[in-house]
């Protein structure tokens, strides 16, 4: 049995394609499909009854009241343990043929315990900025690794909840995201998906990349903007320094000293890179306002103790 998790958050206009795809997979298995609704204001629950009753692999779908990526993705895990395998995508994606099979012919076949595939970023009827290089694809969920099948071995090679299924046996021990890394609605940052593939790799968990396990991502144009690009990395810095990066010798209010140089060094080379008109001048800037976000994450740190 395999359960198919989405979930979802004012857009009820994407679901009945959404659903459609997925009811058209071929799948070796019997499947579900569950719908984890966020206190949707439009009228997604609605569209959902009405999805529910037509023919094809059976849909349900819940409320989670908890606002927010995590409480949702935890709701999906609780609903989906009497499964034997959960496969995650968004509700901004659509399945490309052949995505169920090859996620549970590398569960099964393959005994992986985890398996990602590819991303692929759409931007109809939107056009690509000239200005969004290919560097810069995978922060809008874009994972594409090549034509051939591997095991992750380390972090080089991630894979995200855009396109990732898991044997559910995994989180039976209460394995959960990690909701220090919660977002809501539409802000940025987030990064829960990164703590549990960091996780699964310190556990050794057998995972698997499988190009032909593949969605397409369309891109709403309010995320095609340079400063959402540098508000994600000063979210994501942001957390880092509060809960993840180690701070060890001199500091000031809890900051590392080193930090402040390192900074400013960014900050000037990014101020160079504008006024003699180098390339990617973006992809720094977003290396600078992480680092910005570490200061300010470990000085929260030290003031909450």
């Amino acid at each position: 049995m395999l359960t198919v998790a989405v979930c979802t958050y004012n857009r009820a206009e994407r679901l009945p394609a959404l659903i459609a795809a997925l009811r058209d997979q071929e799948c070796p298995i019997h499947y579900e499909l569950l719908m984890v609704n966020n206190n949707s204001r439009d009228n997604t629950v609605e569209v959902l009854t009405g999805l529910a009753e037509q023919a094809g692999p059976p849909l349900r779908f819940v409320t989670e009241m908890k606002q927010g990526i995590v409480p949702s993705r935890n709701r999906a895990v609780d609903e989906a343990l009497g499964s034997d395998y959960v496969v995650f995508m968004d509700d901004d994606e659509l399945p490309l043929p052949g995505m169920l099979a090859a996620a549970v012919d590398a569960l099964e076949r393959e005994e992986a315990e985890c398996v990602g595939g590819r991303v692929r970023v759409k931007f109809e009827p939107y056009e690509r900025p000239t200005w969004l290089g290919d560097e810069l694809l995978c922060f809008l969920a874009e994972v594409d690794y090549g034509p051939d099948p591997f095991w992750i071995t380390d972090a080089s090679t991630p894979v995200w909840t855009a396109n990732v299924a898991y044997r559910t046996a995994l989180f039976r021990d209460g394995l959960r995201y990690d909701h220090r890394y919660n977002r809501e609605g539409k802000g940025v940052g987030g990064g829960e998906d990164v703590m549990m593939f960091n996780a699964l790799l310190q556990r050794g968990v057998r995972m698997r990349f499988r190009p032909d396990m593949a969605v397409e991502h369309f891109v709403e144009p309010w995320r095609l903007c340079r400063t959402n690009f540098l508000k994600l990395h000063y979210a994501e810095g942001v957390k880092k320094g509060l809960w993840d990066l180690p701070v060890s010798g001199n500091t000031l209010c809890g900051v590392p000293f080193y930090l402040f140089p390192q900074t400013l060094r960014k900050a000037v080379r990014v101020v160079a890179m504008v006024l003699t008109g180098r390339p990617r001048v973006l992809r720094e800037a977003m290396t600078a306002s992480h680092s910005c976000g570490m200061i300010v994450g470990t000085f929260k740190r030290w003031r909450e103790g």
